[in-house]
């Protein structure tokens, strides 16, 4: 399939989805929906296939709304669709994620609840790298910030808000790549190692290859807002 045609459609599904959360039995009193947020947020993923590592980009749905009761954090994963099953360690990282946008924020977490859903072409998402991702995902639906597209983030998110490494970086890029992205935010230290220089390979593929440590300069890269 043609990545940008993938692509199109993809963000075609992204809206209505967007639309069904916000109609939804989340948002179903006046009070509630006009608390309610979505947005739409990229990441990277390396799948293996006939042997060989492909990285890809699947997107995000964040829904976010405040808890008048204080019973949260409370997060609720969409996983009924096809592409849109996430394994344990994905949910760990994204409720870590919540915790790190909400010190950000300077927010009680438990006033919180998320819906999420994970929009991929493969049946199951895992591992934590997209939760640096789905925090700056979180902090833009709570803000009502726009996220820059063709800006696209890897790394694990610390409760703190430090961004740390992940690993299979070149295929991501190659991911990033193939999904037309400019730019690819990478945990601090780890664009230059002695396996791979993604300066070097961003050239050759026209992507802008960045480092961040934190949150913060995560968020700023793809919102142009410091939080």
């Amino acid at each position: 399939m043609n990545p940008m045609s993938y692509r199109n459609r993809l963000a075609g599904r992204i809206v209505i989805l967007a639309m069904a959360l916000l109609a939804g039995p989340v948002s179903s009193s006046a009070a509630r929906a006009e608390s309610s947020k979505v947005v739409s947020v990229p990441a990277l993923a390396v799948s293996v296939i006939g042997g060989q590592q492909v990285g890809n980009v699947h997107y995000v749905v964040l829904q976010i709304e405040r808890d008048p009761q204080g019973r949260g954090p409370t997060i609720l994963f969409s996983e009924s669709t096809a592409g849109s099953a996430v394994d344990d360690v994905w949910k760990d990282g994204a409720r870590t994620a919540l915790i790190a946008a909400a010190k950000v924020m300077g927010e009680d977490e438990r006033n919180w609840r998320l819906t999420i859903k994970n929009r991929s072409r493969y049946s199951l998402a895992g591992g934590s790298s997209a939760s640096s991702a789905i925090a700056v995902g979180i902090i833009a639906a709570w803000r009502g910030d726009a996220i820059h597209s063709g800006v696209v983030l890897t790394g694990v998110i610390a409760p703190d808000g430090r961004i740390e490494e992940v690993g299979d970086l070149p295929a991501k890029l190659q991911g990033a790549a193939a999904a037309n992205m400019r730019s690819m935010l990478v945990p601090k230290g780890e664009a230059k190692t002695p396996e791979w220089d993604l300066f070097e390979l961003g050239q050759q593929r026209n992507i802008n290859v960045v480092e961040v440590g934190t949150l913060q300069e995560a968020y700023e890269m793809m919102t142009g807002i410091r939080p």
